[in-house]
């Protein structure tokens, strides 16, 4: 298969943001598709509007033909150099990590790239773009040194409404298909399972542990491939630093503190290969500083790194809809709540768990994800938390099916799993 995937909202983001007197910072997992979107989509948005090709300046850091400008000056005297007239130029540079170097990340204001591009901001005719696959040089710092002047657009690998607006057919069969190999754009042109299983398992070691290990001057590499491992095993469990620091203790003989796995675990949320869900608190409305949740990014990779052994569908379900949420520009938490229930003769208050609780802009929601509530004892189970929220935030339940959206008489929107994904006003029904 060799549709061209559009990105039409990731586009429209950033031709909204054109000429904003901005850095645009396009940030997300490497191949999740930001080269595309920025050299072939928008480039030839420019072209469209007349731009013509010796005003776009184009620079992709991680290949080899541009391996010279890594270093910071040599980038400004090129860009520079390209500049001869007074008409707007577009600079647009790949995967601009490669610019920093790694003694200058403990301290941002030395970070020379953020001075080059600080810089050319000063030039009157120039738009600039990039893009980078680490949050911590990109977002973090991005404000603080880019004095207010970095504009982030953060890019996730193909949704699913993105994957089946070009494979079209069967929802359920699309659905199986993706929830098996994700939505890492190039995995749509492999022919044969076998093609998709080796590209998706060759990204860990060839592309993100290699960045990684580089970045980071990683000494353990075994222990931050059994700490993914475990991430990877345990979507939507509660974990810890501590905890699987244990883990590996006692089941694969790994001596580690919690401290070095905190410091591993921050690598693989910079990198974006992982998110952290923190739990709130909803009544009391406070974070808990631990346990929390992490989710894969793609849950294509987060199969192959398991070697598609573990097809956990409530997981896997529930990690789709975290990604989903995120896509959509929601800021997503684990909920707690406190729940009064009878154990024999005693009334005894114990903790339940909300899923998601979204937040959007000025909206709040809380989510259920099941995969079957067919049963009334399993349906109980789910609506419990919700119903002990006691407040007038919107409730929904997402389930495995196909049934049309309804609203039962606690208020409570039931939501099938096709609607949700295919209908981005789905939460508003």
């Amino acid at each position: 298969m060799n549709k061209i995937i559009k990105r039409d909202s990731y586009l429209q983001k950033i031709i909204d943001r054109k000429e904003n007197g901005l850095i645009k910072v396009i940030t997300g997992i490497r191949r999740c598709g930001k080269s595309f979107l920025l050299f072939n989509l928008f480039y030839d948005y420019l072209l469209d509007c007349g731009v013509e090709p010796e005003h776009i300046i184009t620079i992709a850091l991680d290949d080899d033909q541009f391996v010279q400008y890594r270093d910071p000056a040599a980038l400004s005297e090129y860009i520079r150099s390209k500049i001869t007239d007074r008409e707007t130029y577009y600079i647009l540079i790949d995967e601009v990590q490669y610019a920093i170097a790694r003694a200058e990340l403990k301290n941002p204001e030395s970070i020379r790239l953020y001075n080059v591009l600080n810089g050319l901001m000063r030039l009157r005719n120039v738009d600039i773009y990039v893009t980078g696959s680490n949050s911590k040089m990109l977002t973090k710092d991005v404000l603080t040194v880019f004095r207010g002047r970095g504009d982030e657009i953060r890019v996730y690998p193909i949704s699913f409404k993105e994957y089946y607006a070009s494979v079209g057919g069967d929802k359920s069969e699309a659905y199986e298909e993706y929830a098996l190999y994700g939505g890492m754009p190039l995995v749509l042109s492999k022919k044969t399972d076998a093609d998709k299983m080796t590209y998706l398992q060759s990204l860990f070691t060839e592309v993100y542990f290699k960045d990684i290990a580089e970045r980071y001057d990683i000494a353990l590499k075994d222990v931050l491939a059994e700490l993914t491992d475990d991430l990877c095993s345990s979507v939507g469990s509660l974990t810890n630093a501590s905890k699987i620091a244990n883990t590996l203790r006692t089941v694969k003989g790994i001596s580690v503190s919690g401290a070095t796995i905190s410091s591993y675990l921050g690598y693989l949320t910079e990198s974006f290969l992982f998110s952290n869900a923190k739990r709130y608190d909803v009544k009391g409305k406070k974070y808990f500083e631990y346990p929390s949740k992490f989710y894969c990014t793609d849950i294509g990779l987060r199969n192959a790194r398991l070697n598609f052994r573990q097809q956990e569908e409530t997981h896997i379900m529930e990690n789709i809809i975290y990604n989903e949420l995120l896509c959509r520009g929601c800021s997503v938490d684990v909920g707690v709540v406190e729940v009064s229930a009878r154990n024999g003769e005693k009334q005894v208050r114990r903790q339940c768990e909300i899923d998601f609780v979204v937040n959007y802009g000025a909206k709040k929601y809380y989510i259920q994800s099941a995969l079957n509530v067919s049963d009334p004892d399993k349906m109980e189970t789910e609506l419990r938390p919700l119903k002990n929220t006691r407040d007038f935030f919107k409730k929904i339940i997402i389930s495995k099916s196909s049934m049309k959206p309804w609203t039962d008489e606690d208020g409570i929107l039931h939501l099938g799993l096709y609607e949700f994904l295919l209908n981005e006003k789905a939460l508003e029904l």
